[in-house]
C-alpha cells in the first residue's frame, strides 16, 4: 500500500453498465495491473455494476469505494456530480437515478431523427447496439456508431461535428437538479464531488456560483487530477479546492482502452498540500 499522500486512487471510471466498454471485472483487473490501491466504479446514473465491482476488487485485494456519476442540469448546461462512498442499495438514490435515466430513450430517438436529416440513417439502432439498454443510451454510444459508419475518424471528432450544441444530433435533456443529486448522495452516506470542472462551458461567474451553491448544500469535493484536465488545470483546480475548502479527488474517467487519453491508475498524484477526498472514508 502506498503512503497516504501518494495513494494510487482512481475514483472515476465507467463500465459496460453505462458507456464504458469493459466489464466491472475487467476494470478491476486493469486497476490491479496498473497498481491502483483504491478504486471506484462511477457509471453514469446507474448503480447496477457496484456489487460486481466490489466483489472483483475484493478478490484482487484492491480497496473499493462505491460510486456513481450523476447527470445534472445547471445554468442550462449538463454537469456531472460524482458520489463516492455511497450505499448503492439506498432507496432514495436508486429511485432518483431511475427517474434521471428515464428520459434517455426518448432523447436518443430525437437525436437519431436529427442525424437522419444530416444524412446518417439508422443511428438509434446503431447506438443501441453499443448500449444494449435504451434506458442507458448516451451520446457516447451514438459517437461509437458514427465512427463505425466512417462518418468520423474517432469519437473526439464526432463530438466536434455532431452531438454538441448547435450541431446535428444535439438534443438537450433536463437531468437532475444539483440540489437533488447532492441530497441523494448525502442520504446514501456518500461524499459529493464536482467531476472534471475544466470541461464545462460556463463563465467564471457561473463557475463561482456553482462552487458556492454546491458547498452551501453540502457538496464536499472537486476533481483536481482527472483525465480531461491539463497539467495547468491541475494547478487551477487545486487552488479552487483550497479557496472553497473542498476535498481533492483524482480519477482517470477511463471508458475504453482505445478512446481514453489516460489509463486507469496512471494519473499524477495529488499535490501534498491538498486534502484527498479519500481521507473521509479510507
Amino acid at each position: 500500500m502506498s503512503s497516504f499522500s501518494t495513494l494510487n486512487a482512481d475514483l472515476h471510471c465507467h463500465s459496460v453498465v453505462s458507456d464504458g466498454t469493459l466489464t466491472p471485472e475487467a476494470l478491476a483487473e486493469r486497476a490491479k495491473a496498473n497498481g491502483v490501491d483504491l478504486w471506484a466504479l462511477t457509471d453514469h446514473d446507474e448503480l447496477g455494476g457496484q456489487q460486481r465491482a466490489r466483489e472483483a476488487a475484493k478478490s484482487l485485494n484492491i480497496d473499493y469505494v462505491s460510486g456513481v456519476e450523476i447527470s445534472v442540469t445547471w445554468a442550462g448546461q449538463t454537469i456531472h456530480i460524482v458520489g463516492l462512498g455511497i450505499d448503492a442499495n439506498h432507496l432514495g438514490i436508486v429511485e432518483g437515478l431511475r427517474r434521471t435515466r428515464g428520459g434517455r430513450g426518448d432523447r436518443a430517438k430525437l437525436m437519431a431523427e436529427q442525424l437522419l436529416k444530416a444524412g446518417i440513417p439508422g443511428a438509434y439502432e446503431g447506438a443501441l447496439h453499443f448500449a444494449g439498454n435504451p434506458e442507458l443510451i448516451s451520446r457516447t454510444h451514438f459517437a461509437r456508431y458514427l465512427v463505425e459508419q466512417g462518418a468520423c475518424r474517432d469519437t473526439e471528432e464526432v463530438f466536434k461535428k455532431y452531438l454538441v450544441e448547435n450541431k446535428p444530433g444535439f438534443v438537450p435533456h433536463q437531468w437532475a437538479t444539483l440540489d437533488d443529486a447532492v441530497a441523494w448522495i448525502k442520504a446514501a452516506g456518500g461524499v459529493a464531488v464536482i467531476a472534471h470542472p475544466g470541461r464545462y462551458n460556463l463563465s467564471a461567474l457561473q463557475m463561482s456560483e456553482l462552487y458556492e451553491h454546491f458547498k452551501e448544500i453540502g457538496g464536499l469535493g472537486i476533481e483536481v487530477i482527472t483525465g480531461s484536465h491539463t497539467p495547468g488545470q491541475y494547478t487551477i483546480y487545486g487552488k479552487i479546492a483550497q479557496k472553497y475548502g473542498f476535498l481533492a479527488s483524482r480519477g482517470s474517467d477511463f471508458h475504453d482502452p482505445g478512446e481514453s487519453h489516460i489509463d486507469l491508475g496512471t494519473l499524477p498524484h495529488l499535490p501534498d498540500h491538498l486534502t484527498p477526498v479519500w481521507s473521509v472514508f479510507h
